[in-house]
């Protein structure tokens, strides 16, 4: 039987005519489990983070998943038994992290609108760190941290002005987005910083944007932040550690970014050359470890021949994948069991009732009512941002490793997504 493995998936592929995602017939767990189904590999997921691991071997480092592309608590579990720490931006996602059984003093609270109640419970847990993203965020969490007589430890989030390269919505390190402290005016926001009696300060953060697929933009935020770090030292200020963020792209589409440990090697060596080589260092992925380890089965409702276009319809949705809908994002999408017919040109949509609900765009297919497709490289931001829109309830997640499948998270049912509403 032949083995074919998908371009950036080396845990999918086809053996024959089946797709498999590490030992396991996708096939049959669409037939158990229903559609729309995510399935993720726990075998690819740690890859990603070994490629990590070995590109930061000898530092002192502290790799921490950034948990918005994918919440899941069995993930954040299998994180946190390989030593990960979590970069969090909500004081739900200190609840899931703590639920999964992770370490609060491995957390870092990122974000640019933490509330006071969000700011005091980190305080409560022992976070590591506060990414402090603005002068009057810096304030207020001072006066918590005074209040409960305690001081917060932070770094702050500079925005470096460095393009990422990347889509306008996912970019974070530009003048005109709204992450981070100006470039320009992170010297006197250290001073102020420790000048507050609820601050300590403890490093500097920056993360550019998401889905990076070039190693310039990383190297030359790298130059301005360490710049920084003499500046903010020169003036009696310690830096103890260094947060490059996160960000790096995977292949959708035919995308080659850089391998987590060369890219890494490339930034400590320029570490190294400006004497930083022995700082403790923060990294921040998400997608990079998460993103092809999954993939989303759907099943072909009907195929609806057009004068302009042909349409295959199937029973995932925007809901379930929104990164089409919201920035034009190419997922590659194959059979589950490859067809020897002659393929036609479709665009897979969804049932919600908007013209925006598709998951693809003219791709080529051999399709028949019935058959069940994958959506590939659905780790990362589709479950964590799906929805119940059109009170459609999210769905089932399964973490195989090799011959097993485990359920994560059950099918949601409808009667689940009002049962906390109340009637008049």
């Amino acid at each position: 039987m032949t083995h074919t493995a998908l371009p950036g998936h080396p845990q999918i592929a086809y053996r024959g005519p089946d797709l498999f995602i590490e030992d396991v017939r996708v096939s049959d767990l669409a037939q158990i489990y229903g559609t729309p189904l995510f399935i993720y590999s726990k075998a690819s997921m740690l890859a990603a983070l070994a490629a990590y691991q070995r590109g930061f071997s000898g530092r002192r480092v502290q790799i921490c998943y950034a948990m918005k592309a994918n919440p899941s608590l069995a993930l954040l579990q299998l994180f946190a038994q390989q030593g990960c720490g979590f970069d969090i931006v909500s004081g739900g996602e200190l609840q899931r992290v703590l639920a999964a059984g992770g370490d609060a003093r491995k957390v870092i609270f990122s974000g640019v609108g933490k509330t006071r109640a969000e700011m005091l419970q980190a305080l409560q847990a022992g976070i590591l760190c506060f990414n402090v993203e603005s002068e009057a965020e810096l304030e207020v969490l001072s006066e918590v941290a005074t209040a409960a007589g305690t001081r917060a430890p932070v770094s702050i989030r500079v925005n470096p002005n460095v393009d990422p390269q990347t889509h306008p919505y996912i970019s974070t390190g530009l003048k005109g987005n709204k992450f981070g402290v100006a470039h320009e005016r992170t010297l006197a926001t250290y001073r102020r910083a420790a000048a507050l009696p609820g601050i300590e300060v403890v490093g500097i953060d920056c993360h550019i944007g998401s889905q990076i697929t070039q190693a310039t933009p990383y190297l030359d935020a790298a130059d301005r932040v360490l710049d920084l770090v003499e500046a903010i030292e020169a003036a009696g200020i310690p830096i103890h550690h260094i947060d490059f963020g996160g960000g790096l792209g995977i292949n959708y589409n035919g995308d080659t970014p850089p391998a987590a440990d060369a890219l890494w090697s490339e930034l400590l060596a320029k570490m190294d050359a400006r004497g930083f080589g022995d700082r403790q260092f923060m990294i921040e992925p998400g997608r990079s470890l998460v993103g092809n380890a999954g993939l989303c089965v759907t099943e072909v409702l009907y195929l609806k021949p057009g004068e302009e276009k042909n349409f295959c319809i199937v029973d995932a949705a925007m809901n379930d994948l929104p990164r089409p809908a919201m920035y034009q994002a190419f997922h590659a999408i194959v059979p589950l069991q490859q067809r020897a017919e002659a393929a036609q040109v479709y665009d897979v949509v969804g049932p919600v009732c908007e013209s925006g609900d598709w998951l693809g765009r003219e791709r080529s297919l051999a399709l028949c009512q019935g058959d069940r497709l994958a959506v590939l490289s659905a780790g990362a931001y589709c479950m964590s941002m799906s929805s119940n829109y059109n009170s459609r309830g999210r769905a089932a997640e399964i973490l195989v490793d090799g011959a097993s499948a485990h359920l994560i998270r059950p099918r949601e049912t409808a009667v689940e997504t009002f049962g906390t509403e109340k009637l008049l």
